[in-house]
């Protein structure tokens, strides 16, 4: 990947600094060689790093998410990219909100603002080139007058699923108006649509997809899935098909959001939570005032696509 310069002007004229990408996740699991095989199998480039594993999309060098090992699944950290332009920025805010700054986790070395965000959940500000996407990615599936790969070739020469990027993370949170407000306040995102005080998507002010964070009501916190962007709806039905071929057929899909608009299928990994093949998202450009809706229960999930499993929004890691 071509990273952008660390030094563009970020803060908005009269807006203040706000993060400009999800830079990565990083989890906990019980056994990092069942999560290697799962993360694998779901077509991300899998490499062992440090104590953990690194999740790389093929042709990328960015580091999506980290993987290390722990008593139970559950999030270590987020990392949060900003502009070198908007760090004085956030000192000073931090400062004025007296949000306590703390050390980096043992064994992570990094120059960046350490703290406690929502939930109580560790994160770290680091300058970095913006990783989030800086236009909406080609909404097709296949070109004129050419089939995508697979169709007619039958269901064993199905090529495997290679994602392109991270889109989002989901998380659970027993307080999502509060979680939405950290989001808004601390960190400079904007919303862009919620459900009540039940959901809400946020995205990122320098320009990104509909949302890079977003919360689902919980008893407590967690990490519902990660989502990642694949180059087609086809895409997100042979990574359906060649995850149940792998011993991972519980899911949900395949669907087509209405909060976000994009086509989905969620895959269960072995510990309860999602991973989500994603397709066609809605993107939010930089200075853009997206219209902020309140929607109704029938459209959190999906305008169309199957029942979602009962266990769907269950947060096992409150268990």
């Amino acid at each position: 990947m071509t990273e952008l310069p660390v030094d563009v002007p970020g803060e908005r004229a009269g807006s203040g600094p706000g993060i400009h990408s999800l830079d990565a996740f990083v989890l906990e699991v019980p056994d990092l060689e069942v999560a290697r095989n799962f993360y694998t199998r779901f077509g991300l480039d899998v490499t062992d790093e440090g104590e953990g594993l690194a999740l790389r999309t093929f042709g990328q060098g960015h580091v999506w998410g980290r993987v290390v090992e722990g008593s139970r699944k559950q999030t270590h950290h987020l990392s949060l990219g900003i502009y070198e332009a908007d760090l004085a920025g956030f000192e000073r805010k931090f400062e004025e909100r007296e949000i306590r700054r703390i050390d980096a986790p043992r064994g992570w070395d990094s120059d960046g603002i350490w703290f406690r965000g929502f939930d109580e959940t560790v994160m770290e500000l680091r300058v970095t080139g913006k990783s989030s996407p800086d236009f909406k990615s080609p909404g097709h599936s296949s070109d004129a007058g050419r089939e995508p790969r697979g169709t007619r070739l039958g269901h064993a020469s199905l090529t495997p699923v290679r994602p392109e990027r991270l889109s989002h993370c989901l998380f659970f949170s027993p307080d999502v108006p509060a979680a939405t407000a950290f989001c808004r306040d601390i960190l400079g995102m904007q919303l862009s649509d919620r459900c009540g005080d039940v959901l809400a998507f946020l995205h990122g002010a320098h320009g990104s997809d509909h949302h890079m964070i977003a919360f689902a009501k919980s008893s407590g916190p967690g990490f519902h899935h990660p989502s990642w962007q694949v180059g087609s709806m086809e895409e997100v039905g042979r990574g359906a098909m060649l995850m149940a071929d792998a011993g991972f057929d519980k899911g949900w899909g395949l669907g087509r959001h209405v909060i976000g608009s994009n086509y989905f299928h969620y895959v269960q990994d072995p510990w309860g939570g999602f991973c989500e093949y994603s397709f066609d998202i809605d993107y939010v450009p930089r200075e853009h005032v997206w219209d902020t809706k309140d929607f109704p229960p029938v459209d959190a999930l999906a305008i169309w696509g199957p029942e979602a499993p009962s266990d769907f929004v269950h947060n096992y890691e409150a268990d």
